[in-house]
């Protein structure tokens, strides 16, 4: 594709010369005699960059500039003078101009600043391509009730300062809701920081999250930055927040408290401005009762609380999400695009879904490998649901359980499925959270045959 170029100078002579050079480039020239024949230009072809004159009979090139960026704040225009001033300079800049050519031009200095300010123009438009994919990786899907009340508060809290506690069982999507706050909010367009505080271990969370100094202990060979201060003007999601220890807790209270932190070993402190919006699947109030999580921290983080329904309470967007999942993730390479027959979707919809919107995107790319033809059918679906499909085929199988015996397996065996689903079968964390010794956990999975695939 070849770049169209406006030239927009009154001089006759400067328009022939810069026509011969850029076209000799390969370029797409367009040329105009004043700036109001160069605005009507630009708004007709949109080039993808202006060569601008700053003196010029009738409408001058700074007040042409200021207009057309206007016009569009994405402009990309370089301005030409022969009057150069350090004044006239800045001012260009602060209007918006991209870079500044003195006449009489230097044709190997107005290639290399042509050259430099359309990849400038590229590498926007990779980086807008790159946030909008980005963005729709992270796109909350659902129509119904309890979504759309989901989204309306987030619509209403996104734009405040306010620190926001989200809460959900596991695979809800509470950091689509995180992200989500964050990009509606006025720190758009500065850093996103996430800390999975459940997945650091204790002794290195501070650490993790404040930074710490050379030699501050064992193993810090170097300075680091910590979470709070890569977050600076921006947002931190602290996830999984009930797991953090105590000694986290307390310098998380104070970085709330009054917006100031200390790496450790360090003397100097650090002030920060940071959004922080936290989230947890456990009941923190719960928490405090057990002497694991501060009160007060609760009442610093929970300004704003956002529950975020389980899918079992949404069933009527299985579908919309399982087309959703199915469409992303058969662009990517070695997955066939498939569709689903109304009696799949049908299925999935009823599924008592323990594991949440995770397990859903997950069942939706097994079928994707392997279904057989172009169609997911609902016999495709049972075949990795079982032949209920749901929770009431679970009550089915309980109370046609023959003995007291058979049911205490049939429901020991749902459950402990469902709470590995629940945590991405990471035996460990289920253990823990069940309170129940790994060695245990590890000998049931063994005895009831569980899989994956159960």
């Amino acid at each position: 594709m070849k770049h169209r170029i406006l030239v927009v100078d009154d001089e006759a002579g400067i328009r022939a010369a810069l026509r011969q050079l850029l076209e000799y480039e390969g370029y797409q020239v367009l040329a105009a005699a004043g700036g109001d024949e160069g605005l009507d230009l630009y708004r007709e072809e949109r080039p993808h960059l202006v060569l601008l004159d700053v003196k010029m009979a009738g409408l001058d090139g700074l007040t042409a500039l200021r207009k057309l960026r206007e016009h569009d704040p994405a402009a990309i225009v370089i301005m030409i003078s022969g009057h150069g001033t350090i004044q006239t300079a800045v001012e260009a800049t602060q209007a918006g101009a991209h870079d500044f050519l003195e006449k009489p031009l230097d044709t190997d200095r107005v290639l290399v600043t042509i050259r430099n300010a359309l990849k400038h123009v590229q590498l926007e438009r990779e980086v807008r391509s790159l946030k909008a994919a980005v963005e729709a990786k992270y796109e909350i899907v659902g129509s119904s009730p309890a979504i759309r009340q989901l989204i309306e508060r987030l619509e209403k809290v996104a734009p405040t300062p306010a620190r926001v506690l989200i809460t959900g069982e596991n695979g809800t999507g509470k950091e689509l809701v995180a992200r989500a706050i964050h990009r509606l909010s006025p720190r758009k367009d500065k850093p996103f920081v996430e800390v999975n505080c459940a997945a650091i271990p204790s002794e290195l969370i501070e650490s993790e999250l404040f930074g710490h100094v050379k030699g501050s202990f064992t193993g810090a060979f170097g300075d680091r930055t910590g979470k709070f201060e890569q977050a600076d003007t921006g947002t931190l999601f602290l996830d999984e927040v009930g797991d953090m220890s105590a000694a986290a807790q307390a310098k998380v209270l104070r970085a709330l408290q009054e917006g100031v932190l200390t790496p450790i070993g360090s003397s100097k402190s650090v002030k920060v401005d940071v959004r922080v919006v936290a989230a947890t699947n456990k009941r923190l109030e719960d928490e405090i009762s057990a002497g694991r999580f501060r009160e007060d921290l609760l009442y610093r983080l929970n300004v704003v609380p956002i529950d975020v329904p389980p899918l079992r309470l949404r069933r009527d967007d299985v579908p919309q999400l399982a087309r959703h999942f199915a469409a992303r993730l058969s662009a990517s390479p070695g997955l066939a695009a498939r569709r689903f027959s109304d009696g799949a979707l049908e299925r999935l919809r009823r599924h008592h879904w323990p594991g949440n919107v995770r397990e859903l995107r997950n069942t939706v790319e097994r079928l994707l490998i392997l279904a057989a033809g172009p169609e997911i059918g609902e016999a495709d679906v049972g075949r990795l649901l079982g032949p209920s499909g749901g929770d009431t085929g679970l009550g089915e199988t309980l109370l046609s359980s023959e003995t007291y015996e058979s049911f205490k397996e049939h429901a020991e065996r749902a459950f402990l499925l469902a709470k590995l689903q629940e945590n991405d079968w990471n035996v460990s964390e289920t253990a823990r959270r069940l309170d129940m010794p790994r060695s245990n956990l590890y000998k049931k999975i063994e005895r009831l045959n569980l899989t994956r695939d159960s």
